[in-house]
């Protein structure tokens, strides 16, 4: 009973990181209807950013929180600014193009020499991690640091997005982009703001990420972020709460086949509960079918 507590436990960790995510991919759906492949290496950089923070600046962990959040918001609205925007009004296929290009592009820029360079890098960790033993079942410091950051997080976009002005924007434009544009309301803005608010969450995932799995690359991106999208299609894209729930899931099948069939079928295990839940919910757990303008 203690290995299994001991292993959901253990994937509990992962679903926060994954709900970070996961929030992104959903919120920019649930405005725009479009599927950011990008966003993934959008949380890479924000661990390249907390990487270069610790080991070459050596920054607090607040300070590091800090500069992935700001630098993966800043990327996240350019890349909607010069890429997506003169798309907004295309056949979605080609803003969906337009997002794979956007993925390999800043996955093999990153790549080169002159910028992160190809190598994996072991993350420094900014503290060091202690445990305690409660009833045969291991606690970290770091996961409750996981723990509280994700909280923190996600307390802070309830707020913004049911308690602000900006929110109601948003909301609005997710509903009717047309009629939220006729009563006022500065689309172009509002889609720029969910961009940087997803990348800035999945800026923080990636410094939790990091600092969990200590090793980054160009490449890392890549498995979380279709992960994170699984998890907010599992719970129902465009739907927050199911972001995080979807992402929860994620992280116990994953964890949890890996300890008790074998860590190469965690991957395949995973996307084969997407496949069957879909099968049974196509709007996934939590989301609602919407109806198609004509």
């Amino acid at each position: 009973m203690e290995y299994f507590l001991q292993q959901a436990l253990n994937g509990l960790q992962l679903g926060l990181v994954y709900a970070l995510v996961a929030l992104g991919y959903t919120m920019v759906y649930g405005v725009v209807r479009l599927i950011n492949f990008a966003h993934g290496d959008v949380f890479m950089v924000g661990s390249f950013i907390a990487y270069f923070a610790i080991d070459r600046f050596g920054l607090p962990l607040p300070a590091v929180f800090g500069a992935a959040v700001l630098g993966c918001a800043l990327l996240a609205v350019a890349i909607e600014r010069i890429a997506y925007r003169p798309l907004r009004d295309a056949p979605k296929i080609a803003a969906l193009i337009t997002a794979i290009g956007v993925s390999l592009f800043l996955e093999y820029f990153t790549a080169l020499n002159q910028v992160f360079g190809p190598n994996f890098y072991a993350f420094p960790r900014p503290f060091e991690v202690a445990s305690a033993d409660v009833a045969g079942i291991t606690f970290t410091n770091l996961q409750g640091i996981i723990l509280a950051v994700t909280v923190a997080c996600l307390v802070s976009l309830q707020y913004i997005v049911y308690r602000t002005r900006i929110g109601r924007a948003m909301r609005a434009v997710s509903h009717d982009v047309v009629t939220a544009g006729l009563m006022g309301v500065n689309v172009d803005a509002v889609v720029s703001f969910t961009f940087a608010l997803g990348a800035g969450l999945a800026g923080a995932g990636g410094v939790l990420y990091g600092i969990a799995y200590p090793q980054v690359n160009t490449f890392m991106g890549v498995m979380p972020g279709l992960k994170a999208f699984t998890a907010a299609v599992l719970g129902g894209i465009g739907s927050i709460p199911g972001a995080v729930l979807g992402a929860l899931i994620m992280g116990q099948s994953e964890t949890l086949t890996a300890a008790y069939l074998s860590s190469t079928y965690r991957d395949g295990i995973a996307f084969l509960l997407l496949i069957g839940v879909l099968l049974v919910r196509p709007t996934g757990i939590l989301g609602k079918p919407r109806a198609e303008k004509v």
